[in-house]
């Protein structure tokens, strides 16, 4: 591919072939995958942390593919994404008629994933109520299905992931502190884009070729000024946002010119609150003061986020935008719960 730094030295190479479909050579993320090696021989619980679009997930896979349980299933849940009160369904299974609309029996992900591997994205998101549970069949292997008495051991390797501080959470009451300790025994922290930017390069042209062959599309070259502003932009939204740009751009692209996408994709907004105006980006490069912002409002609202008097009115954005941020910043209204006393 003409003008366009194909980073594939040996250590590149080698990442790839250790690691399907991560890509890089960076310092900081070799010594991620270093890690990764070293708790993928056990049994251990890995907890891997880190922002939105950074690669959790790929790195949940690496670890099982790396393990002597790799030949078994790897199942994966995302917490955030199911329902509440259907997650407790989802993780342990029911009996039929356990519940309205339980017409049948339904095997849980634990059950699933026995003998292999289980990837909770979004541990941060299971309800308090459910904690205790999960707790349970992490320290004794053992659970029971919704609706039935009968005891179910299971072998599983647990791998867990959040884009949320933990901590945090467990010092408000918000997350049980023995579940924290039990699913922090190995901690992997991932580093954001904007700190292993040397990697940059490799990425793109990897997705510039993977968007290109599925589209059908030729793209020739990629312009120096539009690889150095992928390499200088921040990317709040790390590994993911870079693909969804490069996507964008060899879906735009023209003579097989790979055209830079990112001169329309900082755009600020006005956010009127109260008697005052400030900028906010919608590139979620938010500092302190936007936080501070945020919680003001959500107090002066009693925590009311959506409808016409809600903090997302007052702020000028979507509901769900606001949710979005708030979870982004760890920004959680205060509650208190019984058996939390732990100090982190």
């Amino acid at each position: 591919m003409a003008d366009c730094a194909r980073v594939m030295n040996p250590t590149t190479d080698l990442v790839e072939r250790r690691f399907e479909r991560i890509i890089g050579s960076s310092v900081a993320l070799e010594s991620v995958l270093d890690l990764v090696e070293q708790v993928a021989a056990t049994d251990s619980t890995v907890l891997i942390e880190g922002e939105t679009g950074t690669g959790k997930e790929l790195i949940a896979h690496a670890i099982h593919n790396a393990s002597h349980r790799s030949g078994r299933a790897f199942i994966k849940l995302n917490c955030a994404a199911i329902p509440l009160d259907l997650l407790e369904s989802e993780l342990f299974g029911h009996e039929k008629g356990a519940f309205t609309g339980a017409i049948a029996q339904k095997i849980g992900r634990f059950e699933m994933a026995d003998k292999g591997t289980l990837f909770l994205d979004e541990v941060g998101d299971i309800p308090p109520a459910l904690q205790p549970k999960l707790l349970r069949v992490l320290q004794e292997q053992e659970f029971e299905r919704l609706g039935s008495g009968r005891t179910h051991k299971v072998d599983v390797r647990l791998v867990a992931a959040t884009n949320r501080n933990l901590v945090k959470m467990v010092a408000r009451g918000q997350f049980r502190c023995d579940l924290y300790y039990r699913l922090n025994v190995f901690p992997l922290l991932l580093p954001a884009l904007r700190e292993r930017r040397e990697d940059i390069p490799a990425l793109v042209t990897h997705f510039v070729e993977l968007f290109s062959r599925r589209m059908g599309k030729q793209v020739d070259s990629i312009p120096p000024q539009t690889m150095a502003a992928f390499q200088s932009y921040s990317w709040p939204g790390n590994i993911r946002e870079l693909q969804n740009l490069v996507e964008r751009a060899v879906i735009l692209s023209r003579d097989g010119v790979f055209p830079n996408p990112l001169h329309k994709n900082q755009t600020e907004v006005m956010i009127p609150t109260l008697h005052r105006t400030r900028t906010f980006y919608t590139s979620r490069t938010l500092d302190d003061s936007d936080r501070g912002l945020i919680l003001e409002t959500l107090e002066q609202t009693r925590w009311l986020v959506g409808g016409p008097r809600g903090a997302a009115a007052k702020l000028g954005l979507k509901r769900t935008t606001l949710i979005a941020i708030m979870r982004r910043l760890d920004i959680l209204r205060p509650i208190h719960q019984e058996g939390t006393d732990c100090a982190v």
